[in-house]
């Protein structure tokens, strides 16, 4: 349900266009599909969620605590999901459910493919027999691209690939989308996008092998967090500032704009790629009890550098990022922090700061 009240000062959104509309969030459940319904709740939709049970506890999911109509049921599952969707019969949809990942992908490389491979065919061919659904969004992962560890960052039209199961699978996510488009919602007049952002933090992920949630678990158990590689590189970016991305295309699809259906990345701005040991040092900076140690590489291949290029978004989307990676950090650390000390959800306060900076920053959506 919309909460009216925090919506107060905070203007219209995304030009009111999910207001009242019928917006499924599969993967809901999870850190990025909590974040996003809770978003899509704030500007009034009607949100319906489809997802697994959460897999950790805590999960931010449990906490926000959200009044929405869902069903936890496997995207593997086409009966279920085809008669779920029809019975809901949505207006558009954000498919964010996968296996996301990458050290698990290695252990379960059958569950990877069939999940966000097959997941995703199943859930497009339900989607292409429900009238009433006309914009689809598709998250897939900045990892998609064949990593030549390229320094200026990955274009749209750089080539598909992926060394290790879960990239690989989001490579070919990517083709499932573009075959269903031409084969299907190019005749149906159902516009399709898939959207690639970079390395995502914030509150509320207790996801295993992520940075920062062994960062929560390591000072929960008041032990030093081993790190394997602390001068890896990526595209780390703020959860709400990829979700704006996702929204804003979102709206353009609604909106009926046959350009913007097509793949776009959503990463920092250039220049912003940073090292696994400056997150930490930044951690620390807003969360002292945390400490870190380098420990031994594994064997498992690892990424040494990734980056994304958005300047396509920037300049056909007016898409920018709001929050740099200092304060992406800080407000990550910051969220922890007050429920580990307080008991407190900081889900809305920083959800409304991050609105404000964004009107202070001029964005298109506001």
């Amino acid at each position: 349900m919309a909460n009216d009240s925090s919506m107060e000062g905070l203007g219209v959104m995304f030009s009111d266009i999910y207001r009242d509309k019928k917006v499924l969030v599969t993967g809901h459940t999870g850190f990025k599909g909590s974040w996003l319904a809770f978003w899509l709740s704030q500007m009034g939709a009607n949100v319906y969620g489809l997802a697994l049970q959460p897999d950790t506890e805590p999960n931010h999911w449990t906490l926000l605590n959200l009044d929405i109509q869902q069903k936890l049921t496997d995207i593997r599952d086409y009966q279920t999901l085809s008669k779920v969707i029809s019975d809901w019969q949505p207006d558009m949809v954000f498919h964010l459910a996968a296996q996301p990942i990458v050290r698990l992908s290695y252990s379960e490389p059958v569950e990877t493919w069939s999940t966000n491979v097959m997941g995703t065919v199943n859930l497009l061919e339900a989607c292409r027999h429900v009238p009433s659904i006309k914009a689809i969004v598709v998250i897939t992962s900045d990892k998609c691209y064949e990593n030549h560890e390229k320094k200026e960052g990955y274009t749209e039209s750089d080539r598909l690939g992926g060394h290790d199961p879960y990239s690989a699978s989001k490579a070919a996510t990517e083709l499932v989308v573009d075959s269903y488009r031409k084969s299907y919602f190019e005749q149906q007049d159902v516009l399709i996008a898939s959207a690639r952002a970079g390395n995502v933090i914030g509150g509320g992920d207790w996801s295993v092998d992520r940075l920062i949630p062994d960062v929560v678990r390591s000072v929960m158990k008041k032990i030093p967090l081993e790190v394997r590689s602390p001068e890896s590189s990526r595209p780390w970016q703020h959860v709400l500032d990829s979700l704006s991305g996702y929204l804003l295309l979102g709206q353009k699809l609604c909106e009926r704009e046959q350009s913007s259906a097509q793949a776009w990345n959503f990463g920092p701005v250039s220049g912003q790629i940073a090292t696994v040991s400056n997150v930490l040092e930044s951690i620390h900076a807003y969360w002292p009890a945390f400490t870190w140690h380098i420990a031994k590489r594994d064997a498992q291949h690892e990424t040494i550098s990734l980056g994304i290029n958005s300047d396509k978004a920037r300049k056909q989307l007016g898409w920018t990022p709001v929050w740099d990676l200092n304060k992406a950090t800080e407000n990550t650390a910051l969220w922890y922090k007050s429920l580990q000390e307080n008991g407190r959800v900081a889900t809305e306060t920083q959800w409304q700061q991050y609105i404000n900076d964004a009107d202070t920053a001029g964005v298109c959506w506001l």
